[in-house]
């Protein structure tokens, strides 16, 4: 006699199935359909965890790099002038003032001009 799942394989295809709810069609109906599209948004979901990361960096660097030519610098310069003048400022900070902080971010400008020069 061969041993079949009974309830422990429905309680687990409920499990399955109710994590795809709000899927198109067969996504959230079949099982096997149902599976793969959850195998597949994990799968996303861990990808795209990184790269959120990635997006941001290159979203703060745009907000400085418009902000610095505004003051007449450019983003290279402007982060090998904060280098030389010890200023430890990450990115999120700086475009975080230059976008919410106009002043406080000219200032950091004009160190950075100062220890170019």
């Amino acid at each position: 006699m061969r041993v079949k799942g009974g309830f422990v394989t429905r309680r687990r295809h409920k499990k399955i199935l109710s994590m795809t709810k709000g899927q198109w069609g067969s996504r959230s109906k079949l099982f096997r359909r149902a599976n793969e599209a959850m195998m597949k948004s994990y799968f996303y979901a861990y990808r795209d965890r990184r790269n959120r990361k990635r997006d941001f960096r290159r979203l703060w660097i745009a907000r400085i790099n418009a902000a610095t030519r505004m003051h007449g610098l450019n983003y290279s310069n402007f982060m090998h002038g904060l280098k030389v003048a010890n200023v430890r400022l990450d990115r999120k900070a700086l475009a975080d003032l230059a976008v919410r902080d106009e002043a406080a971010f000219a200032a950091v400008v004009d160190v950075a001009k100062n220890a170019l020069a």
